[in-house]
């Protein structure tokens, strides 16, 4: 995997952030907490898109049917005790 040189800016306060991330032993340098904050911003869109995909599908399923929990609880203990 290829690697590309970025120059970023940040305030001072998020570079005491930083740095007190790196003091801490959570990271080795700043490359590593930004590819991490990257990385985990990436997992929380793709999880986000998934939940979008589902609540759509769900959206165009068709017409909701009742649903009785009484019965459906009733229904779970016979069938797992």
């Amino acid at each position: 995997m290829g690697t590309v040189r970025k120059t970023i800016t940040v305030t001072d306060q998020q570079d005491g952030w930083i740095k007190a991330q790196i003091d801490a032993g959570n990271y080795t340098n700043d490359s590593e907490y930004i590819r991490d904050l990257i990385r985990r911003e990436q997992e929380r869109s793709a999880e986000l898109e998934f939940i979008r995909a589902a609540l759509i599908e769900g959206e165009t399923s068709g017409e909701p049917r009742s649903f009785d929990s009484d019965k459906f609880k009733q229904r779970m203990l016979n069938t797992h005790g």
